[in-house]
């Protein structure tokens, strides 16, 4: 790993999975080292992967495989901003279609339960609008989506 600091996600003994399938979805990603146990562990045994560093949107992570005792919650989520709808698109079927599940205002869970929210960068500058009226339109707009809708959005905000 290079740098100072790296978030590291607990997995139930599905780190490099997990990793594998970010570097795949996520622009700017790839799996980097994959070390394995030099001795058994509470929760696995020597050989077996213990930690993958790995990098999704340009942003270091250590997964570790630390075993049942931590599932993820919505308490700690990754936020990617998109850049146009097929962008959002893309992203969250790729999260949502391969085993993960919807939630709401562009939240969805991987199947392994690590809560991602997909954001269009339009979402942002909607509820930034210095137009309180707009901005309030576009986050009302927000709040009643899944997946978000750029059009939509832009609509509500022009009212």
């Amino acid at each position: 790993m290079t740098g100072k600091i790296a978030a590291c996600i607990w997995y139930d003994g599905a780190a490099e999975e997990a990793a594998t399938f970010y570097a795949a979805t996520f622009p700017d990603s790839h799996v980097g080292s994959v070390h394995r146990s030099p001795a058994d562990y509470p929760d696995g045994a020597a050989g077996q992967v213990i930690t993958v560093a790995f990098t999704v949107c340009g942003m270091a992570f250590l997964g570790l495989n630390g075993g049942p005792r931590f599932p993820h919650s919505e308490a700690v989520s990754f936020q990617v901003y998109t850049d146009d709808q097929a962008e959002t698109d893309r992203l969250w079927h790729a999260i949502v279609d391969n085993g993960g599940s919807e939630s709401m205002c562009g939240w969805c869970k991987d199947r392994w339960g690590l809560s991602w929210q997909i954001t269009p960068s339009a979402l942002m500058t909607a509820m930034a609008n210095p137009d309180p009226a707009a901005a309030r339109r576009g986050m009302e707009a927000m709040m009643t989506m899944r997946k978000i809708d750029i059009a939509a959005i832009e609509a509500a905000v022009r009212g």
